[in-house]
């Protein structure tokens, strides 16, 4: 069983950028498709970005060109590094791990969720 942390966020100006990470404890951190999502207040939660465990990515369109995904499976790590953030870019960013060699979605069905980080995009 996995357990997630990210960290990373914070307050940022429009056009700023931020490297959220998302660590993981536990096994086989290699055999599970991570993805990234986010909650606007009074929102739904959103999927924002996805790595497989074999490295294939999916971007939802709003961050394409803006935002990468990356693992490090050395660390039990995966990042998030967001660029030309905007204000629509708020919100609590939670990441989250799938069942072993399942694939990378933009859905919430993930097994395994981080308590989440907090960003901010404001002038």
């Amino acid at each position: 069983q996995l357990q997630l942390v990210e960290s990373g966020g914070g307050s940022v100006q429009p056009g700023g950028s931020l490297r959220l990470s998302c660590t993981a404890s536990g096994v086989n951190f290699d055999y599970h498709a991570i993805a990234w999502f986010r909650q606007a207040p009074g929102k739904g939660r959103e999927g924002v970005s996805c790595i497989g465990n074999s490295g294939i990515t999916n971007y939802a369109n709003s961050v394409v060109g803006r935002f990468t995904i990356s693992r490090d499976n050395a660390k039990n790590t995966a990042f998030l590094h967001m660029n030309s953030l905007e204000a629509e870019d708020t919100g609590v960013y939670f990441c989250a791990a799938a069942a072993p060699f399942r694939q990378c979605v933009l859905r919430a069905e993930y097994d395994y969720w981080g308590p989440g980080t907090q960003v901010t995009v404001s002038s």
